[in-house]
């Protein structure tokens, strides 16, 4: 199988199975969504889900939230990863809109890595999600999936997987590509043990395709 057939069937199944797929995130906004994704990096959705609804209730814009301090923030966001760094990104991620960007979260890679606690992956989210830009957000499942079923090929950074991704995935689909490849990682393709026997892309996956029989079996159990 080369690498044009796996991207097709790969595409074509996703495309038919999981048509919808989006963030898992909770925000009402591009703000609560930024901040959402800081909080994000190195921890679950699950997580960051529980401590933000208390913090976008009392910091409801970035002029509210510039307004407090890095401490007080910390008490919110406490049980994320990293809170001590992430407490200050997200105030100075505040002030940034404020001042910089008149409490508009700007459209371009360029600004948007300009904001405190915000790198390419974020960035990436953001104009995917929030202004529909043909961008692929790559975090830790993306980067490992890809590797894993064969979209990339001894990929050693996220930029370069992100680099291939791109070049390989129709551009109005990479919005719903990186969604595709987070939730696939997240609930079927799992670090330690992928559900292989309940996945709908294994016969498009490399790392399937070199499974030996007794594997296969231990996959099932």
């Amino acid at each position: 199988m080369n690498i044009k057939e796996r991207y097709n069937g790969i595409i074509e199944w996703f495309s038919a199975n999981m048509p919808n797929a989006e963030t898992e995130l909770h925000y009402e906004n591009p703000f609560q969504l930024l901040i959402a994704v800081i909080l994000s990096a190195q921890c679950t959705d699950k997580r960051v889900n529980i401590v933000t609804p208390p913090l976008f209730r009392d910091f409801p814009t970035p002029e509210a939230l510039m307004a407090t301090t890095p401490e007080v923030i910390f008490e919110y966001i406490k049980s994320v990863t990293f809170p001590n760094n992430k407490s200050k990104s997200l105030h100075g991620a505040a002030r940034m809109l404020v001042e910089k960007y008149h409490s508009k979260v700007p459209d371009t890679m360029e600004e948007l890595i300009k904001i405190p606690g915000v790198g390419r992956k974020t960035a990436n989210v953001m104009l995917s999600v929030v202004f529909g830009k043909p961008a692929m957000a790559v975090d830790t499942h993306v980067f490992r999936v890809s590797e894993r079923i064969g979209l990339t090929s001894n990929s050693k950074t996220p930029l370069e997987t992100e680099k291939t991704l791109v070049s390989h995935i129709p551009a109005e689909l990479l919005p719903t590509a990186h969604h595709w490849l987070i939730l696939h990682g997240r609930y079927v393709c799992t670090a330690r043990k992928p559900q292989c026997d309940k996945c709908g892309i294994a016969p498009y996956c490399r790392a399937f395709a070199k499974k030996k029989p007794l594997d296969l079996e231990s996959s099932k159990k």
